[in-house]
């Protein structure tokens, strides 16, 4: 089967990529530069921006399937605009060439931030969201689920969305990886700080379990669901004990009051207008932070066999290879 793929190049898509070459798939990925990818037999080309109608087109020629992915998830952009142009307009672009040609399915990569945050219990997917919108990436990931169920209902097109929350896991070093990150920085004794008063939920899941999510979704998700590939709901003080543990090392960390925090977010902001430097974290996401994010995984766990491992386990095997990759260089 020939497969149609953004964000090959991804933290998810880069695994999702590899499963789908795995099973003997045949992947037209579109992305900026080509070289970034690895040759394979199986794996097609192509160089292109998913803005670009032509590109997407020549792309997506002849194929059954689309995995959407690529998406701008940085927590700023110097023209808030960037968020709308490739998580909204983007993804209609894609949607219409899909119709046209006859895609039999696609998949589109969402996040659990649309879902809101959770109360009483972990948010599941048919939850009405409670409290506003909090920045532009998930406004703008809100209208793409929109667009997608306008386009499952009106043209009847089978698209299925799923949504993921807080990644961890070997693999490229971007944005999307940052829990990574987090763990090399306290592993080095860089990282001093827990967010708040550490109470704060979230979930975590690894890399795999979500790109076999995306897998699962694709084969089993039904038109116009949601499904969240979420994993262990932990507070930040869980998290970060779990972390002291798998890497051996108690080093001291101190809990950054959510006003410091958002000081903090307000300065780096001013900073870039100096300077020029991008922040590498903004207030719109700060804020975020004085909210749980726990969530329901049963639909997809029911619906489509998703499984994720245990979160000890699994950070457990990302602190192995990133201990392994540092002592082979």
């Amino acid at each position: 089967m020939k497969i149609f793929m953004t964000g090959a190049t991804g933290y998810i898509g880069s695994y999702v990529k590899a499963m789908l070459l795995d099973k003997g798939e045949t992947v037209h990925a579109l992305c900026r530069n080509p070289d970034d990818l690895e040759d394979h037999i199986n794996l097609v080309k192509f160089k292109g921006d998913i803005t670009d109608s032509d590109a997407v087109a020549a792309a997506m020629l002849g194929c059954e399937q689309v995995y959407h992915l690529a998406a701008y998830a940085k927590p700023w952009a110097k023209n808030p605009d960037t968020y709308y142009q490739i998580n909204l307009r983007a993804v209609q672009n894609i949607l219409d060439i899909a119709h046209r040609l006859g895609i039999q399915k696609t998949l589109f990569t969402s996040t659990a931030g649309v879902l809101g945050p959770s109360v009483s219990r972990p948010v599941k997917e048919d939850d009405e969201r409670i409290g506003e919108i909090m920045n532009e990436y998930e406004d703008s990931k809100t209208q793409a689920e929109e667009l997608c169920l306008q386009y499952v209902k009106e043209k009847n097109m089978d698209i299925v969305i799923v949504n993921p929350p807080r990644i961890y896991g070997p693999g490229v070093d971007q944005e999307s990886n940052s829990i990574t990150r987090m763990l090399k920085l306290y592993d080095a004794g860089k990282w001093r700080v827990i967010p708040g008063d550490g109470k704060g939920i979230g979930s975590y899941v690894h890399v795999e379990d979500v790109a076999a999510g995306h897998l699962l979704a694709m084969e089993h998700g039904r038109p116009g669901q949601r499904y969240i590939l979420s994993g262990e709901n932990l507070s930040y003080n869980e998290f970060f004990g779990i972390m002291k543990k798998i890497t051996g090392k108690n080093y001291r960390l101190f809990h950054a009051p959510l006003p410091i925090m958002l000081l903090g977010g307000h300065l780096m902001v001013l900073r870039e207008k100096i300077t020029g430097t991008p922040p590498p974290i903004t207030p719109k996401w700060i804020k975020k932070y004085s909210y749980n994010y726990a969530l329901d995984a049963s639909k997809a766990q029911n619906e489509l066999g998703y499984r994720y491992r245990n979160f000890e386990e699994g950070l457990k095997q990302t602190y192995d290879s990133i201990t392994d990759n540092e002592y082979r260089q």
